[in-house]
C-alpha cells in the first residue's frame, strides 16, 4: 500500500529591489510552482522603504500562501535554489537583492535550526512582512508560547510606518502601477472604444463595418491626447437587454482594432489596452494579439475557464460584480443587506475564485458596476459609498477600483436626458464623485471633457498638482 505523503501549509515573504521587481516577483512564484510548491494565494504587494542598508532602492514586498510536501529545510533548499536561479547574489548584508524568498511560517510548528527559524525572527515587528501576512491570515495567532494576540492585531499595534507603504496592482512594464493606497495618486482616465453595432451609448460608430483603420487611428489619438491612459475595446455590447454575438465575431471586431493599436500608434505604446469581454477564448486571444488587461463584466461567472485562462498569461484582469447576464440582469436587483453589503461580499467571492486559479492579488481590479442588477438608488448609493468599500471591508483594502459611471441610465433619469450621448454634464458629476470615493480609474465616453473634471477633482480631493493631458 502506498504511504501518502503528508501536505503541509506554509507561508513565504516575497521580496524584490533590483530591476523589474513586480517581474521578478511573478517569476518566483512561477518557480516554486514547477517545483512543487503550490502557490495558493498571494496578498498584495506593497513598495516599501529599505531597512537597516538604507543606501538602496525601495523594495517591493507581498507573501504567499503555499502548499507543500516538503519538510521545512527540504522547502528552505527549494527556495534558495529559486533565488540563486534567479540571480540573487549576497553581497552587502541586508543590501539590495533582485529576489529574497523567505519562510515565515510552517503550520503551526517552532523550528529551530542553524539555518532555519520558524516563525521568522522579527516578523512581528516588521511592518513589511506583517501587513502582507496579515491580508492572507489576519485572525490567526502566531505559534508561540502563551501567545493570544492575531496577527492584525500585531500590525495595527505597530507605529506608523514613514513613508507608507504603497500597495501596487501591476498592469505591464510600459505603464505606470496603480498605487491604491497613494493619497496623491492621478485619477487615470479609460476611453470606451466600442467596435459594436448596437452598444446604447455610441453604437455603430466605432464598428468594423462603418470604419477603416484610419478611422480608428484618428480615434485612438485623439483620445490619448485628450487624457486618456487606458483604453476599453468592445466586441459584444452588455446593454441591458442585450443579445450576445458569439466570440467568433466577437474576436472579427476586435482583434484587428488591438493589432492596428499596437503597430501602428506609437502614441500608444504607453497607453495599456484592456478588453471588455467575458469569454475565454476571446480574453486568450486578444492577449496574445496585445491586450493588457481583461475586463469581464462577470468577473468570470459566465466562462469557466476565464479566470484560469487569465492566470495562465499572468495578465491583469477587472472583477465587476453583476448578477445573471446582460440580458436577465434587470431582474436581479434585490438586496436584502443593502446594496454596500451584499455587493461586497459577492466581489469577495470572486476575489477568491480568482485566487484559487491562480490569478496574483496584484494583478486584480475592481468594480463594482454601476448599473448592472441595479436600480438608480443603488447605482447613488455605491457612488455615495465608495469610500466604504475601498477602506471599510475586510479584504477589499488595498485594490484599485474602476468606476464607470459614463451616459448611464441614471444620469439620464436624474437629468431627463433621454439620447445618451447628451449626458455629459450628469455624467461630469458623477465622475467627480468617483474620484472623492477613491476612484482609481475613470471609464468614459468623453474623454476630454472627462479628464477635465478628473484632474479638478484629483487637486480638490487628493492635492495633486495641476500638468497637461497623459501626465
Amino acid at each position: 500500500m502506498d504511504r501518502i505523503t503528508p501536505s503541509h501549509r506554509a507561508f513565504i515573504a516575497l521580496g524584490s529591489n533590483v530591476g523589474e521587481r513586480v517581474e521578478m516577483i511573478e517569476k518566483a512564484c512561477l518557480e516554486m510552482d514547477r517545483a512543487g510548491v503550490k502557490v495558493r494565494r498571494t496578498s498584495s504587494l506593497f513598495e516599501t522603504a529599505p531597512m537597516y542598508y538604507l543606501d538602496q532602492e525601495p523594495f517591493m514586498n507581498g507573501a504567499c500562501e503555499v502548499e507543500t510536501t516538503l519538510e521545512p529545510l527540504e522547502l528552505l533548499d527549494v527556495l534558495q535554489s529559486i533565488e540563486l536561479g534567479l540571480g540573487r547574489k549576497k553581497l552587502i548584508d541586508k543590501g539590495p537583492r533582485s529576489i529574497d524568498l523567505d519562510i515565515l511560517l510552517y503550520d503551526q510548528q517552532v523550528f529551530s535550526h542553524d539555518r532555519l527559524n520558524i516563525p521568522h525572527k522579527l516578523m512581528l515587528e516588521r511592518d513589511f512582512v506583517l501587513r502582507p501576512l496579515s491580508q492572507l491570515i489576519p485572525h490567526e495567532i502566531p505559534p508561540l508560547p502563551n501567545h493570544k494576540a492575531t496577527y492584525l492585531s500585531h500590525l495595527q499595534f505597530l507605529p506608523p510606518p514613514s513613508p507608507n507603504p504603497m500597495a501596487t496592482t501591476y498592469i505591464s512594464p510600459n505603464f505606470p502601477p496603480l498605487r491604491a493606497t497613494d493619497p496623491f495618486r492621478r485619477t487615470h482616465i479609460m476611453a470606451i472604444l466600442n467596435l459594436t453595432p448596437d452598444s446604447f451609448s455610441d453604437g455603430g460608430k466605432h464598428s468594423p463595418a462603418t470604419t477603416d483603420l484610419s478611422t480608428l487611428t484618428a480615434t485612438v489619438k485623439s483620445f490619448i491626447a485628450s487624457g486618456a491612459s487606458i483604453i476599453d475595446i468592445g466586441g459584444e455590447s452588455t446593454r441591458p437587454g442585450s443579445a450576445p454575438v458569439g466570440a467568433d465575431e466577437e474576436l472579427r471586431r476586435i482583434i484587428p482594432a488591438i493589432r492596428h493599436i499596437r503597430t501602428s500608434i506609437p502614441e500608444a505604446a504607453n497607453v495599456a489596452i484592456s478588453v471588455d469581454t467575458y469569454r475565454a477564448r476571446v480574453a486568450e486571444e486578444a492577449l496574445a494579439a496585445g491586450a493588457d488587461i481583461i475586463n469581464d463584466v462577470s468577473a468570470g461567472t459566465l466562462d469557466p475557464e476565464m479566470l484560469p485562462t487569465v492566470a495562465r498569461t499572468g495578465k491583469s484582469i477587472i472583477l465587476m460584480h453583476m448578477r445573471g447576464t446582460p440580458s436577465t440582469m434587470t431582474k436581479f436587483t434585490s438586496y436584502p443587506n443593502g446594496v454596500v453589503a451584499d455587493v461586497s461580499t459577492e466581489l469577495l467571492s470572486r476575489i477568491a475564485a480568482a485566487e484559487d486559479a491562480g490569478i496574483r492579488r496584484w494583478r486584480i481590479i475592481l468594480d463594482p458596476g454601476l448599473g448592472f442588477a441595479k436600480n438608480m438608488p443603488e447605482d447613488l448609493t455605491i457612488l455615495k459609498e465608495l469610500q466604504t468599500f475601498r477602506t471599510g471591508v475586510q479584504g477589499l483594502e488595498y485594490f484599485p477600483w474602476l468606476v464607470g459611471p459614463s451616459r448611464k441610465r441614471f444620469v439620464g433619469k436624474l437629468t431627463g436626458v433621454e439620447k445618451a450621448s447628451e449626458r455629459v454634464w450628469g455624467t461630469a458629476a458623477t465622475v467627480s464623485a468617483s474620484v472623492a470615493g477613491g476612484a482609481d480609474i475613470v471609464r468614459v465616453h468623453d474623454v476630454k471633457e472627462m479628464w477635465q473634471v478628473a484632474r479638478v477633482a484629483d487637486a480638490i480631493y487628493r492635492g495633486v498638482p495641476d500638468s497637461g493631458p497623459g501626465s
